[in-house]
């Protein structure tokens, strides 16, 4: 196929792109605020470095494994970025008049994000060094196989084995790729390395609660970018992708504060953030592919459930630090699950899912809904499963978790040799 540059649609991709990269920063701050003040710069360090390390990868092989030629319906030609040009025909994107490598850019900063949400999980205890080596194996061995999957033309494609024994599973801008991946990692880890000293024991309250309401805002604001970029063209899709993340978010955070406020007598600041939050990680996978009624119920139950999930880590014992699992697997889940019921391809098509069908209250049946729990199961197990074993490694070779005293008496300074406050310091100085 011809290239013939469309400047309406690469001018779009560009500016979703930026503003899907300023979701990590968004993300330092929500995590730095949530943590305690002896430990917040190292929080937010381990964002920055998931930008360094993904974004390299990313350049190096990453989108070749991803969306490269494929091999076997499991993973792409991880030469897939190498002679990308300006005009090259084998871009996915060729057909809407967008250069490859500026598609190439946009996946980029999926990859970054995805990677940094992994590190709430694990706050206050873990070697950063270790991290970073994390970092650059978990995006390669667990976040490019299953993007490939689901949108690089692997085994989730029109083609694959799903598609043919059910339909083409739905994944808008990432609910099986970026939140259920990173939110099953983050279980993994966290039955790994542990939990942090003193946890269900003493107060481990939010060090700085305008931060975390700042990470929200910037990731809600970069979030536009995210779900209505992912339409890959400025047309209607993307402005429904667009509303429906603006009213799914909306109706997530009030559904979250109701709940906070029948069970614990307050609507909070950090129960609003968190039901932002959760409200878009679950109409991510459907933002572009159900109506506006099918985005208020998604934001509702997510509000309701995500709020209610981030309490099962003191009755099932694992230490999730910042709520990865409750919000971003539980969230990625339910609107990945819910896309079954509400969506409706047939009035809102998109470039990756023109093989799939509507929802059951839209006339499609149970087969799309089976198609997405399929896909949900594939996706959680996969990332579960080689995440733990990428951790055990880790763990048995350069070690998780930093000393006692260190994590004590402040990671900032133990790791960083730096402070975010001047009277919170240490003398204790470690390994970095």
């Amino acid at each position: 196929m011809e290239f013939e540059l469309d400047t309406g649609n690469t001018a779009w991709l560009i500016t979703a792109s930026s503003l899907v990269l300023l979701m990590t920063p968004g993300l330092a701050f929500f995590y730095g605020g949530m943590v305690r003040g002896k430990s917040v710069l190292n929080m937010m360090m381990m964002s920055f470095a998931s930008m360094g390390v993904a974004g390299l990868i990313w350049v190096v092989y990453g989108y070749g494994l991803a969306f490269g030629p494929d091999i076997a319906g499991f993973i792409g030609n991880p030469a897939g970025l190498v002679g990308l040009t300006i005009d090259n025909a084998a871009s996915p994107t060729t057909a809407m008049g967008i250069p490859g490598l500026v598609f190439a850019g946009f996946q980029a900063t999926f990859a970054i994000i995805t990677v940094a949400l992994i590190s709430g999980a694990i706050a206050d205890r873990v070697k950063f060094g270790t991290w970073i080596v994390f970092s650059a194996i978990w995006v390669t061995v667990v976040y490019a196989p299953l993007a490939h999957w689901v949108w690089g033309g692997g085994m989730f494609g029109a083609d694959g084995w799903l598609a043919s024994a059910l339909s083409l599973p739905i994944d808008f801008a990432g609910g099986t790729v970026v939140h259920i991946n990173a939110g099953a990692a983050a279980l993994a880890l966290a039955l790994v390395i542990g939990k942090r000293k003193g946890f269900g024991t003493e107060a481990m309250r939010p060090h700085n609660l305008p931060f975390v309401m700042l990470g929200a805002a910037l990731l809600w604001f970069g979030w536009f970018g995210f779900n209505a970029g992912s339409e890959l063209a400025a047309d209607g899709t993307a402005g429904r992708a667009w509303v429906n993340t603006l009213v799914a978010t909306s109706v997530a955070m009030l559904a979250w504060m109701v709940t906070e406020k029948f069970r614990d007598g307050a609507a909070t600041s950090l129960g609003a953030a968190s039901g932002v939050v959760a409200g878009l990680v679950a109409i991510t996978p459907a933002a572009g592919t159900v109506d506006s009624w099918g985005a208020i119920v998604i934001g509702l139950v997510a509000g309701v459930l995500c709020s209610l999930a981030v309490g099962l880590k003191y009755k099932f014992g694992y230490d999730d630090s910042l709520d990865v699992v409750g919000v971003h697997l539980v969230g990625g889940l339910v609107g990945t699950i819910l896309i079954g019921f509400f969506a409706t391809n047939g009035r809102y098509d998109s470039f990756y899912f023109e093989g799939s069908l509507n929802g059951l209250f839209y006339g499609g049946g149970v087969t799309q809904l089976l198609t997405q729990i399929v896909a949900a199961l594939v996706a959680v197990v996969y990332s579960f499963v080689l995440t733990y074993i990428i951790g055990l490694a880790l763990k048995a070779t350069l070690g998780w978790r930093v000393s006692e005293e260190a994590e004590v008496s402040g990671i900032d300074l133990a790791v960083h040799g730096e402070t975010a406050y001047e009277n919170s310091g240490s003398t204790i100085t470690e390994v970095r």
